[in-house]
């Protein structure tokens, strides 16, 4: 799954350069205030957001996720079952990024990590005959560009340690499996419920609200939660969010990471059981209702 920007290019002319680089390959690129187009691929974005940014930018910003995702981000599906996805916003009319200011990126402390790769891009792919997930990386370049007729050279290794990108790398990685493994599985897993991706949505974008679900009676009558943990995620968004894919995963894919009450299952079988029978009766009602209409007339 990518999560580069990618500013937009002439179809015939694709800006990736389609040679796969890995940590220790050297490229040449280098980004600074006073080269001549120093935020210009700010000015023409199309920037998917991760979990982790979100994350990151609603506390730079002093909002709560809600009101970050509702003032900063467009909305998007991410497949065509309609898998929910986040872009960052543009200045109204214009393709320009909305945190971009004179004096240059008004979060760059917390910005997004395809803005910390650029011009870098990275993906995360299942190479044939593996399981395992892997990072690819490659070059993105730009017409407009200068940063590459800068002679300084780097290893793609050293480049992340200079944007930060490990932490990013690290609180992304099982949000990005888990879009993989969606997009792998195919017909197989078939189209998620409504329910499943409003749950995505949640554990993905809004934290603020699954703390406050993690808290809730339905939650803790399926989930086993020592206190001590519940106060973690309380306190710590980082666990939260960590917590907050593992129990998408195990919801999503049945991948058992989070302890289940021993009697949970009983429970939400009575529960549907409960469900079923009062609609069969509604049924049953609607049923002879019509009868008695065709019988006696309206």
């Amino acid at each position: 799954m990518s999560i580069s920007a990618k500013p937009a290019s002439p179809p015939q002319a694709s800006p990736i350069q389609p040679v796969e680089l890995a940590l220790d390959s050297v490229f040449q690129f280098r980004c600074h205030k006073d080269i001549a187009c120093f935020n210009a691929c700010c000015r023409n974005i199309d920037l998917q957001l991760t979990s982790y940014d979100i994350l990151r930018l609603k506390n730079c910003l002093g909002l709560t996720s809600s009101e970050f995702v509702g003032r900063y981000t467009i909305p998007f599906e991410m497949d065509a079952h309609g898998m929910p996805g986040l872009k960052m916003a543009t200045k109204p009319g214009t393709s320009e990024c909305i945190h971009l200011t004179e004096e240059g990126c008004g979060v760059y402390e917390d910005r997004p990590a395809a803005c910390r790769y650029y011009a870098l891009g990275n993906m995360a792919v299942r190479k044939k005959g593996s399981g395992e997930v892997e990072d690819a990386y490659f070059v993105v370049r730009e017409e407009y560009c200068l940063g590459h007729e800068e002679t300084h050279e780097q290893t793609v290794a050293e480049y992340r340690v200079e944007q930060g990108l490990d932490k990013y790398d690290e609180m992304n990685s099982h949000w990005r499996r888990l879009i993989l493994k969606k997009r792998s599985a195919g017909p197989a897993v078939g189209s998620p419920s409504e329910r499943s991706l409003q749950l995505f949505d949640m554990c993905s974008y809004d934290l603020d609200s699954f703390r406050e679900f993690i808290q809730s009676p339905k939650f803790k009558e399926v989930v086993e939660l020592p206190p001590e943990q519940e106060q973690e995620l309380i306190d710590n968004e980082e666990s939260l969010l960590e917590f907050a894919m593992r129990f998408l995963e195990q919801v999503l894919f049945g991948v058992n990471s989070v302890k289940v009450r021993p009697d949970a299952r009983e429970k939400r079988i009575k529960e549907r059981q409960e469900v079923w029978d009062q609609r069969r009766q509604q049924q049953i009602t609607k049923h002879q209702e019509n009868l008695q209409k065709q019988q006696y007339g309206n």
